[in-house]
């Protein structure tokens, strides 16, 4: 079986350091990339320092929520605020463009409708004709009910109609399986069945979004399942922590000595 790749994604993990620590913690943990949500107040060089010194690649970023304090969660979908949503495009192009990201992830925001639907297309056609010439590659996830009420993209089904709607090359799903299995369950069946528009992969215990040892979600599965398909990125460890990271990585240590996930009795 291949030797599956792991990224830290800083948004959750090493949260508590500056993002450039981060970045270092994550190499010295063994991991084989990182990625981040909202890293604009960070100059962009102190990021690419730190990856060139550590030969991580960084794989993605967020377009901004917009305004968190009313309730926003992403802009992109909000009939009458494309002015919004393409100012928070432009600068995540350009802030992935500078650190050498592989993709950034448009946020829909809370929204629903055939309006809502129209304005979210036409902001990823945006979106992707702006980030092709920095080989940027645009994704979409869906967001489960619980973590994220009144998201606009709720569902792989609907991200797939949209991103068949769309039609643009460098547009892909973002694969969650700590939301899909919260809202559609069978992750490794639509893992499978999707793997053809997925462009990223994350994963958290099932229901506690805490580190994949444990939970209703079998991560040894999941893993087993992706090795077979031959998927070779990286897979985006984005679960919360608790507080201490390091104490949160024997999943980590268990997988790259070719043990189980979960300890014996942990599901």
């Amino acid at each position: 079986m291949q030797r599956l790749l792991f990224s830290a994604n800083l948004g959750f993990l090493w949260a508590d350091r500056p993002l450039p620590d981060a970045v270092y913690a994550a190499k010295a943990a063994g991991f084989d990339a990182v990625e981040c949500h909202w890293p604009y107040d960070v100059d962009p060089d102190k990021i690419r320092s730190a990856l060139c010194d550590t030969g991580l690649e960084m794989l993605g970023l967020n377009t901004s929520r917009g305004d968190v304090a009313a309730g926003e969660n992403g802009l992109s979908a909000l009939p009458g605020r494309e002015a919004d949503a393409r100012a928070a495009i432009d600068p995540a192009i350009g802030y992935a463009a500078e650190i050498g990201a592989a993709h950034i992830h448009v946020m829909a925001g809370i929204a629903e409708g055939a309006q809502a639907h129209e304005t979210f297309c036409a902001n990823l056609a945006y979106a992707c004709q702006r980030a092709g010439p920095h080989q940027l590659t645009v994704v979409i996830e869906p967001l489960n009910r619980h973590d994220a009420p009144g998201y606009f993209l709720k569902t792989t089904e609907q991200a797939c109609a949209l991103i068949n709607d769309i039609g643009a090359p460098n547009l892909k799903l973002m694969f969650d399986c700590y939301h899909v299995e919260r809202t559609e369950g069978n992750t490794v069946t639509r893992l499978t069945d999707l793997l053809p528009v997925i462009g990223h992969i994350q994963f958290a215990a099932v229901p506690d979004r805490g580190a994949p040892d444990h939970g209703d979600l079998s991560y040894d599965d999941v893993f087993s399942a992706i090795a077979t398909l031959g998927y070779t990125r990286p897979l985006g460890a984005e679960y919360k922590t608790g507080g201490d990271t390091d104490a949160t990585l024997g999943w980590l240590q268990a997988v790259r000595a070719g043990g189980p996930v979960a300890a014996s009795g942990q599901r």
